[in-house]
């Protein structure tokens, strides 16, 4: 999963960002309202983690920034706030869900696991298509009911083709998806074309169809039709 923190307070959004690393999420931050904008602009996220006080525009403003883009990001609202105004409010924009400081680490990642599962999965812990199957829960991939033995990147890669069937994404999508804004000081993206070998190497073995075609010139697609 992919996550912007939109936190002024640095030691809390580094707290954020800590934890949820280790729950093998992708995380970049946007400190003030400027910044967050700069990225949502830039860049695609499963989810952004939402503080409504910035010290340089509302965060209730972005959020209506993030809906009009049609960005496609799942929006969950952390805020010292309780007044029931503001999560109305925050609610009936778009986000998905409200969160009030002080909150438990473990129960953030909760929510947001369960934003993914009903936005990208139907509500579901698994995804599937034909002899593919991906469980996010237990991080666990299959092919033909035999464990894949994946590294975290490809599994995340399997994910995103999943969930992305018959849409042509690019190699700057994938690095971007993978390993967030760092993919910005990279020369090239070869590193991409090898994870995606490694990837279909790995299918095959298991004797899985190879549905990941490469789109010459673009990048790759999960391809459904070839089934």
């Amino acid at each position: 999963m992919k996550v912007l923190i939109v936190e002024d307070n640095r030691e809390l959004a580094e707290n954020i960002r800590g934890y949820l690393a280790r729950e093998a999420c992708v995380c970049e931050h946007g400190y003030t309202y400027g910044e967050a904008q700069d990225k949502i602009a830039a860049y695609q996220y499963d989810c952004i983690i939402l503080d409504i006080m910035l010290p340089d525009g509302d965060g209730l403003d972005l959020l209506e920034f993030i809906r009009t883009r049609k960005a496609g990001s799942s929006v969950l609202i952390i805020s010292a706030k309780n007044a029931l105004d503001d999560k109305v409010n925050g609610l009936e924009l778009g986000a998905d869900d409200y969160l009030t400081k002080p909150f438990h680490l473990p129960e953030l990642h909760a929510r947001l696991k369960a934003i993914y599962r009903r936005k990208n999965l139907d509500g579901d812990h698994v995804v599937s298509f034909n002899e593919i199957s991906v469980n996010t829960a237990t991080l666990e991939a299959r092919v033909n009911d035999a464990l894949l033995e994946l590294t975290k990147k490809e599994f995340d890669l399997l994910l995103y083709f999943l969930i992305n069937k018959n849409r042509v994404l690019t190699r700057q999508s994938i690095a971007e998806h993978l390993w967030g804004d760092y993919a910005d000081n990279l020369a090239n993206f070869d590193f991409v074309y090898q994870h995606v070998k490694n990837l279909r190497k790995k299918i095959s073995a298991a004797n899985g169809k190879d549905y990941i075609g490469t789109v010459y010139g673009l990048g790759y697609k999960f391809n459904t039709h070839t089934a």
